[in-house]
C-alpha cells in the first residue's frame, strides 16, 4: 500500500512576501541533493527573481481549458500523476479551478497527489484561509472569493511562515519587485497600506501560533507527556463564587500580564450534587470581570476539588494557579483537616501555586441562607396527617391485637412515620415518631394501658424505633431540601443565562435591561431613580432628598424608593425600584446581578453624554486660541508690508522711477492678497468652529473637480494626473472640494524638489473614492504628522519666507473634507515624500440602494 505524501505549506501575510520564491528555493535545494522534483504549477507574476528560480527544474506542461470563449491554463493533474515525481511544487493552494477540471479547487488536486504518495510543497496567503475571510474583508475592504478550509492547512505536515515587515514589503513594492510600475501607486494606496499589512501580519502570526500550540498539545498527548512545558504562561484562577473572587481575578490578571502572551483562565468547580453553596449571581459577576480582563471562564463538576483543579490545569498546560486563602476559621480547619489550598499545593508538582490573602480569610464561610424544602402549610398538613394516620392505625391494630405481634406493630407505625415525613417533612415526622412510641407503649407493650415497661428489651425496642424513625425522617427531609435547592439553583442559572444572552445580543440600553428585569421577576414596573442633590428636600423625602426617574418601564413608575415594593440601592445616589410584589430573598440575590448591569449601562450612558458635550467645547477653545494667535501675529506682517510700500509711494520727498513704483505697488498688492487669503481662511475656520459652514453636496465626477482645481494652481512643473473618468461619482460640494484639492497640490509643489513631479491619482474602494496627492519631498516625521492639521502649523517653513503659508491650509482642508462626510489623512510615500489622501463617499443612486 502506498504511503500518503507529505504536505509542506508556505504561509504568507500578503502577496509579495516571498512564498513562491521560498518554495522554488526549497525545490532547488532538494533537486540538488538528488530528489525527483517537478513544478506542477507556479505563477511568477512577471517577477524576474522568481522566474530565475524556475531554471533547472522540470515543469510539467499545463492543460488548456476553454470557458465562456476564453482559453485558460490550469495544472494538468493527470500528467503529474503519470509523471509520479517524488516532490511536486504547486503554487496558490486556494486557487479555484476552471469548470471542466478534475476538481473544483486546487487543494483538492493536492489531496489527490498526497493520496498517490507524492510529496507536495505549496503556498497560501492568510487572507485565503476560510476562518479569516470575513476578518480580512473588514480590514482591507477587498473580498476574497478563493478560500481554502483551515483544516487542510492545519493538516499539513509542515507550515512555514514567510514573514516580512510592512515597511520592507512596501519598499519592495515601490522598487517594482511585486507589481508592474503602473500598478504600484494604486496598490500602495489600497491593499498595501501599512495598517492593512500590519493587521494581516498579526493575523498570520496568531493563526500560526495557535496551530503550533495545537500541534504541541497533540504531541504531548500522543507521547503521554503529563509534566508541564512552559511554552507560554497560563494562569488558572480558582473561583468559588465567594466575595474574594474579584481580588483573585485581578491578582491573576496582573501575573498573566507580566509575561508576553500570558493567558488568563478562570475555573469554578462544583460538586456533582450541584449544591456547593456558590452564588450564581456572584459567579456571573466574576465571569464578566474575568472576560473584561481578557480571560476565559470554565465550569467543571468534580467530587475532589483539588484533584479536579489540578487535572484541569495540566490539561491546559497551565504554569501557575491562583487560589484564595481559606475562609475557614482556625478551629474549623483543625476539626475538618486540610483544606483545598493545602491539598492543591501538595499535589501541584511543577505548577506554581499562589495563595492570595484577602479580607475574608479566616472569617468563616458566608454561605447564602436557604429556605426549607417544604412550606409551612405543607408542614401543618403533615401534622394533621400524622394525627389521622396514628389514630386510624391504633384502632386497626387494637382490633387485630390477637393476630399481630409487637414487631409487626412497630413496622406499621414506622411506615406511618415515613409517610408523614414525605408529606410534611422532618418536624411533623419526629412528632409522629414520639407519639407512635407512646401509643405502642400504652396499647401493645405489657403492662397494657400503662406508660410503663416491664421488660427492658421492649424499652430498647421502642428506643430504637424512635431513633430509626427520626433518622429516616431526617434523610427524607434533607432530600426534599436538596431537591428544592437544586431546582432553585437551576432556575437562577437559567435566569442569569438569559441575562448573559441578552447582553451578548446587544441589549445593553437602559430600557431593554429594565424591561428584562420586569419580565424576569413578574413585576408591574421597574424604575431607575437618581437622587437630585441640588434640589431642596421635601418633607416626605426627609434625609433621603428628592428623586428623579432616570428611566422606567411598565405603568405607574415609582417616584421614589418609598413607593417601591422592592428596592436595590446601586450607589448613594442611584437606586433600582420595583413595584408589583415583594421579592423573596432568593430572587433578590439574582436581582443584584441585573442591578449591577443596569448601573453599568447608566454610567456608560452618562460617560457617552459627557464626552459628546465636551467635544464642541474643546473644539471651541482650540479654535478661539488659534484665532487669537492669528490676530496677534500673522495679520501684522502683510499689513506692515502693504503700509510700508504705500507710505513710501505717498512720500513726496522721494522721487520714484516707474519701475520702483510698479515694484512697490506689486509688493503692496501681494501683501493685501495674502491678507485677503488669511482673512478668508479665518472666516472659514470660524464657520467650521461654529458649525455654520454651508455645504451643498451633489453627485459629481472627481475628474471634473480635479481639472477645475488644477486650473487655479500656478504650477512651475508638470503634474502627473491619473484620475480616470470611469471612477464612480462622488457626493460632495464642488466648490469646497476644489479648494481642498488646490490647497493640497500647492503644498505638494512647494515641498517637492526640482525635477520631481507631483502625482495626483484617484481610486475607488467600495462605497468611497480616494484622491491621492503624492510628492517626493522631505516628508514629515511620524511624530509630527498629527500636528500638521492644527491651525498655524508651518513645518519646514518660516514665517518670513517667500510664499510660505500661515499654517491654516491643511486645517481648512480637513475641515472641508469632514464637512462633506469625508476625511483627510497622511501616508508616507515609499522612497521618500508625503502622500495626502482625501476620502469622499461615493454617490448612491436609487437603483444601487435597491440592490
Amino acid at each position: 500500500m502506498t504511503s500518503r505524501g507529505v504536505l509542506r505549506v508556505y504561509l504568507g501575510a500578503a502577496p509579495g512576501v516571498g512564498k513562491t520564491y521560498a518554495m522554488l528555493d526549497e525545490g532547488n535545494r532538494r533537486a540538488g541533493r538528488g530528489t525527483d522534483v517537478v513544478i506542477g504549477y507556479v505563477e511568477t507574476h512577471g517577477r524576474r527573481h522568481t522566474a530565475d528560480k524556475i531554471e533547472g527544474l522540470e515543469v510539467v506542461p499545463r492543460c488548456s481549458l476553454e470557458h465562456r470563449g476564453t482559453t485558460f491554463e490550469e495544472m494538468d493533474l493527470k500528467a503529474v500523476l503519470r509523471r509520479a515525481p517524488q516532490v511536486v511544487l504547486i503554487d496558490e493552494l486556494a486557487h479555484t479551478n476552471i469548470p471542466g477540471s478534475l476538481h473544483a479547487k486546487r487543494w483538492q488536486d493536492v489531496e489527490a497527489l498526497l493520496e498517490a504518495g507524492v510529496d507536495v510543497i505549496s503556498t497560501v496567503n492568510v487572507q485565503h484561509l476560510e476562518s479569516l475571510n470575513d476578518v480580512v474583508h473588514q480590514i482591507t475592504g477587498v473580498p476574497q472569493r478563493e478560500t481554502v478550509p483551515d483544516a487542510v492547512v492545519r493538516a499539513a505536515d509542515q507550515v512555514q511562515l514567510v514573514d516580512m515587515p510592512p515597511e520592507a514589503l512596501r519598499r519592495r513594492m515601490a522598487h517594482g519587485n511585486i507589481y508592474a510600475a503602473e500598478k504600484v501607486d494604486a496598490a500602495l494606496g489600497n491593499y498595501f497600506r501599512v495598517g492593512n499589512l500590519t493587521a494581516l501580519r498579526e493575523l498570520a502570526l496568531l493563526w500560526l501560533a495557535d496551530s503550533v500550540d495545537e500541534g504541541l498539545q497533540k504531541y504531548r498527548e500522543a507521547h503521554g507527556i503529563a509534566e508541564q512545558w512552559e511554552t507560554r504562561e497560563r494562569v488558572v484562577v480558582a473561583l468559588t463564587g465567594g466575595p474574594e473572587g474579584e481580588t483573585l481575578i485581578r491578582r491573576a490578571a496582573r501575573i498573566a500580564a507580566r509575561a508576553t502572551g500570558g493567558e488568563l483562565i478562570g475555573v469554578h468547580i462544583s460538586r456533582s450534587d450541584g449544591l456547593s453553596g456558590a452564588s450564581p449571581a456572584a459567579l456571573t459577576s466574576q465571569r464578566l470581570l474575568l472576560e473584561s480582563l481578557g480571560g476565559s471562564y470554565h465550569s467543571l463538576v468534580g467530587e475532589n476539588v483539588p484533584a479536579a483543579l489540578l487535572e484541569f490545569a495540566r490539561a491546559n498546560n497551565a504554569t501557575q494557579i491562583v487560589i484564595g486563602a481559606s475562609r475557614r476559621r482556625p478551629f474549623t480547619a483543625a476539626l475538618t483537616g486540610t483544606g483545598t489550598g493545602v491539598s492543591t499545593i501538595r499535589q501541584a508538582g511543577q505548577i506554581d501555586v499562589h495563595v492570595v490573602g484577602h479580607d475574608y480569610a479566616g472569617q468563616g464561610l458566608a454561605l447564602p441562607k436557604l429556605t426549607r424544602g417544604l412550606t409551612r402549610r405543607r408542614q401543618l398538613f403533615g401534622a394533621a396527617a400524622a394525627a389521622l394516620m396514628l389514630t386510624a392505625l391504633t384502632l386497626i391494630c387494637s382490633a387485630l391485637r390477637t393476630d399481630l405481634t409487637l414487631g409487626t406493630d412497630l413496622m406499621l407505625y414506622l411506615l406511618a412515620v415515613v409517610v408523614v415525613c414525605l408529606v410534611g417533612g422532618f418536624w411533623p415526622a419526629l412528632l409522629a415518631a414520639v407519639f407512635a412510641s407512646l401509643l405502642l407503649n400504652f396499647f401493645y407493650v405489657p403492662p397494657l394501658h400503662k406508660f410503663t415497661i416491664s421488660e427492658p428489651q421492649n424499652a430498647l425496642t421502642l428506643g430504637v424505633f424512635v431513633l430509626i424513625a427520626a433518622l429516616v425522617s431526617r434523610v427524607v427531609d434533607l432530600a426534599a431540601d436538596r431537591s428544592s435547592q437544586a431546582a432553585r439553583s437551576s432556575a437562577e442559572a437559567e435566569t442569569l443565562s438569559t441575562l448573559a444572552g441578552s447582553l451578548l445580543r446587544g441589549e445593553s440600553a437602559l430600557p431593554a435591561l429594565l424591561e428584562r428585569v420586569r419580565e424576569t421577576f413578574s413585576v408591574t414596573s421597574v424604575s431607575l431613580l437618581r437622587r437630585d442633590t441640588s434640589a431642596p428636600k421635601s418633607r416626605g423625602d426627609g434625609a433621603r432628598g428628592s428623586w428623579t426617574v432616570v428611566a422606567h418601564t411598565g405603568p405607574d413608575p415609582c417616584a421614589g424608593p418609598q413607593d417601591a415594593d422592592t428596592e436595590v440601592p446601586l450607589s448613594d445616589d442611584l437606586s433600582l425600584a420595583l413595584r408589583g410584589r415583594v421579592l423573596p430573598a432568593e430572587d433578590q440575590r439574582v436581582l443584584t446581578a441585573f442591578a449591577s448591569q443596569v448601573a453599568v449601562a447608566y454610567h456608560q450612558r452618562q460617560l457617552a453624554e459627557a464626552a459628546e458635550a465636551a467635544v464642541p467645547l474643546a473644539e471651541s477653545d482650540r479654535m478661539r486660541t488659534a484665532l487669537l494667535n492669528a490676530v496677534s501675529h500673522d495679520l501684522r506682517t502683510p499689513l506692515a508690508t502693504a503700509k510700508a510700500a504705500l507710505s513710501g509711494l505717498a512720500d513726496g520727498n522721494i522721487s520714484w522711477s516707474v519701475e520702483d513704483e510698479r515694484e512697490l505697488l506689486n509688493t503692496a498688492g501681494a501683501a493685501l492678497d495674502r491678507l485677503t487669503d488669511l482673512v478668508t481662511n479665518l472666516l472659514d475656520l470660524s464657520r467650521l468652529q461654529a458649525g455654520v459652514l454651508s455645504v451643498f453636496p451633489r453627485p459629481i465626477g472627481l475628474d471634473d473637480v480635479v481639472n477645475q482645481a488644477l486650473a487655479h494652481v500656478a504650477a512651475d512643473r508638470d503634474i502627473d494626473l491619473d484620475v480616470p473618468a470611469s471612477l464612480p461619482e462622488i457626493l460632495a460640494d464642488p466648490g469646497l472640494l476644489e479648494r481642498v484639492i488646490a490647497n493640497l497640490v500647492q503644498n505638494a509643489l512647494r515641498h517637492s524638489p526640482e525635477g520631481k513631479t507631483v502625482r495626483v491619482a484617484g481610486s475607488s474602494h467600495g462605497d468611497r473614492v480616494e484622491l491621492r496627492v503624492i510628492d517626493r519631498g522631505p516628508g514629515i516625521p511620524a511624530a509630527a504628522q498629527s500636528q500638521v492639521f492644527e491651525p498655524f502649523q508651518r513645518l519646514h517653513d518660516h514665517a518670513t519666507s517667500e510664499g510660505a503659508g500661515v499654517g491654516l491650509g491643511l486645517a481648512i482642508a480637513r475641515g472641508f473634507a469632514e464637512a462633506m462626510s469625508g476625511d483627510l489623512t497622511i501616508e508616507d510615500t515609499p522612497g521618500g515624500g508625503l502622500t495626502m489622501v482625501v476620502g469622499i463617499p461615493a454617490a448612491v443612486f436609487e437603483e444601487d440602494a435597491d440592490r
